[in-house]
C-alpha cells in the first residue's frame, strides 16, 4: 500500500513538471524561428540582397511542403520524436553557423541553398512538438494552450532581445540561432519518450501521400475553405518577407521590437477565442480573420508619414486577429471535419497549403512586386511603399468576399 502511495506521488510530481518541461521546449521552439526570420529581409538589404528576399522566404514554403511527406512517415513508423528533433536541431545549428559567411560574401545562390537546407530541418520539428506534447500531456484540451502560449513568448522575447541588443541587421542573428539550436537539441535528449505511433504497421503508399486527407476536399465547405487558406496565406507571406524592411525605411528604428507587438496581440486574442468561438462560430471568426488582413495593410498603406505612424502600430497589433482567428480556427475545423484515423494528415494537408503552397506564392509575388517598385541600391519612395500594400490589401478583401458567399458549412453544436 505505502508503496503504491509513493509511486503515485511520484507519478504526481512528474505530472506536474511536465507542463513546465514542454513550455520551455515550445519557448526555445520559436525563440529559434524568432531571432532569424523576422529581420531576414533587413539584413539582406545590408548586403545588398534585397533583389532576392522573395526567393529567401520561399525556401521555408517549400519546405513545408515536402517535409510532411519526406519525414512524417520516418516519425509515425519508425523513431521517437525526441530523438528525430534533436537530430533535427543539431543539424539546423551547423546550418545555420554559415549563413552569415554566404551574407558578408554577398552569394545569393549560397544564401538561399543554405536557408532551404536549414528549412528542411526546422520545419518538420514544429510538428514533432506537438507531438511531444500532445502525447505527454493527460488533459491536452486543458494544459496545450498553456504550453503552447510560450511559444508565442519565445518569439516575442526573441524580437526583444535582437533589438534591444542591436543587432538586428545583423549577421549575429544567425549566429544566436545556431547556438540556441544546439541548446534545444541536447535538451530534446531529456524529454518525454514519444513513440513511433504506428510502429511496426504495414508501410502504405497512400499514408505517405496523405490520400485519406486529400478525400476530405470532396466535402465541398472543406474545399473552398483549402483554396480560401491557400490564397490569404499569400498576403500572409508578403508580410513575413517585406514589413521589416518596410518598417525600417518609414524610420522605426527597433524593428523587431516593434513586430513583437503584434506576437504579444496573439497572446490575449489567443485567450479570447473560447468566448468568442461559442458565440459567432466557424465561419465569422474565419471571416473576421480574413478581414483583418485586408484592415492590416490599408494601415500599413496609408501610415507611412510621420503624422500617421501610429496606423502602422495598429496594423502590427492586428496580428493576434489575423492568425489566431483565421489560422487557429482554421485548424480546430479540420479537426472537427477529419474523422478519427486521418486527423494528423488532414492538418499537415492545411499546413501544406497554407505554410507552404499559399506562403511560397506569397514570397514569390511580393518579391516580383518589390523589385518593380523599388531599385536596388537607390533610396526608397515612401508613396511607392502605399502602393506596395494596397495590392495584398485588395487581394484580401477579395478573398473575403469569396469565402463569405461560398463558405456553407452546418456548425455542430
Amino acid at each position: 500500500m505505502v508503496s503504491s502511495v509513493e509511486h503515485a506521488g511520484v507519478a504526481g510530481s512528474k505530472q506536474v513538471l511536465l507542463v513546465p518541461r514542454l513550455a520551455l521546449m515550445m519557448f526555445f521552439q520559436f525563440f529559434i524561428w524568432g531571432t532569424w526570420s523576422v529581420t531576414l529581409g533587413l539584413v539582406m538589404t545590408q548586403h545588398n540582397l534585397g533583389t532576392i528576399i522573395g526567393d529567401a522566404f520561399s525556401a521555408g514554403p517549400i519546405a513545408s511542403i515536402l517535409s510532411p511527406f519526406v519525414l512524417g512517415m520516418i516519425v509515425d513508423r519508425f523513431f521517437p520524436s525526441q530523438k528525430v528533433m534533436a537530430l533535427l536541431h543539431l543539424a539546423g545549428a551547423v546550418i545555420l553557423w554559415f549563413v552569415p559567411g554566404a551574407l558578408e560574401a554577398q552569394s545569393g545562390s549560397l544564401l538561399i541553398a543554405l536557408l532551404f537546407a536549414y528549412t528542411l530541418c526546422y520545419m518538420p520539428t514544429l510538428a514533432l512538438t506537438n507531438n511531444i506534447a500532445f502525447h505527454s500531456l493527460s488533459n491536452s484540451e486543458k494544459s496545450f494552450p498553456v504550453v503552447r502560449v510560450f511559444g508565442t513568448i519565445g518569439w516575442i522575447v526573441a524580437g526583444i532581445c535582437i533589438g534591444v541588443s542591436g543587432i538586428s541587421a545583423s549577421v549575429m542573428i544567425f549566429q544566436l540561432a545556431a547556438a540556441c539550436s544546439v541548446l534545444l537539441a541536447v535538451y530534446s535528449l531529456t524529454l518525454p519518450h514519444t513513440p513511433a505511433p504506428a510502429k511496426g504497421q504495414p508501410f502504405r503508399v497512400r499514408d505517405l501521400f496523405c490520400a485519406d486527407a486529400f478525400s476530405l476536399l470532396k466535402q465541398s465547405h472543406f474545399l473552398i475553405f483549402a483554396i480560401c487558406a491557400m490564397l490569404i496565406s499569400i498576403p500572409l507571406g508578403t508580410y513575413y518577407a517585406f514589413t521589416a524592411t518596410f518598417l525600417a525605411d518609414v524610420g522605426i528604428q527597433d524593428v523587431s521590437s516593434a513586430m513583437s507587438f503584434g506576437q504579444m496581440s496573439e497572446i490575449f486574442f489567443m485567450l479570447i477565442i473560447p468566448l468568442l468561438f461559442r458565440r459567432l462560430g466557424v465561419k465569422y471568426m474565419l471571416l473576421i480573420g480574413m478581414v483583418a488582413w485586408f484592415v492590416r495593410y490599408m494601415l500599413f498603406a496609408y501610415g507611412v508619414s510621420d503624422e500617421a505612424r501610429w496606423l502602422l502600430y495598429a496594423g502590427i497589433l492586428l496580428h493576434g486577429v489575423c492568425y489566431d482567428f483565421f489560422f487557429v480556427i482554421g485548424f480546430i475545423y479540420t479537426d472537427r471535419v477529419a474523422g478519427t484515423q486521418v486527423k494528423g494528415q488532414a492538418q499537415s494537408l492545411i499546413v501544406m497549403f497554407t505554410y507552404g503552397i499559399g506562403m511560397l506564392l506569397g514570397s514569390q509575388i511580393s518579391g516580383a512586386l518589390y523589385n518593380h517598385l523599388f531599385t536596388a541600391g537607390s533610396p526608397h519612395v515612401l508613396s511607392d511603399w502605399t502602393t506596395f500594400w494596397l495590392i495584398p490589401a485588395v487581394a484580401a478583401l477579395v478573398i473575403a468576399v469569396l469565402f463569405l458567399f461560398s463558405f456553407r458549412y452546418k456548425e455542430q453544436r
